[in-house]
Formats: structure tokens, C-alpha cells, sequence
């Protein structure tokens, strides 16, 4: 399972934008960055763990 995620986790790397690389402010992010966010989080811990 852990394989599965650590795939994800490159997928994610490619496709998805990184926020961190451009400076997004949590405060000021939408809904939907802040749902992106949240799925890099969990794949990579996943990936991890």
C-alpha cells in the first residue's frame, strides 16, 4: 500500500502546483488551494510513513 502512495507522491510532484515554491499566504488561499494542500499533505505522509 505504502508503494501505492509514494507513486502518488510523484504524480503529485508533477502535475500539481507546489504553493510553498511560490509564496502562497494560507490566509489568503481559496478553498480549493487549501483542498490541494491538504491531499500533497496526506500522500506524502502516507507515502512516509
Amino acid at each position: 500500500m505504502q508503494s501505492l502512495f509514494k507513486l502518488l507522491a510523484k504524480i503529485n510532484k508533477v502535475i500539481l502546483p507546489s504553493y510553498t515554491k511560490k509564496g502562497l499566504d494560507l490566509a489568503k488561499a481559496s478553498k480549493f488551494q487549501l483542498v490541494l494542500i491538504g491531499w500533497r499533505y496526506y500522500v506524502t505522509t502516507k507515502a512516509l510513513g
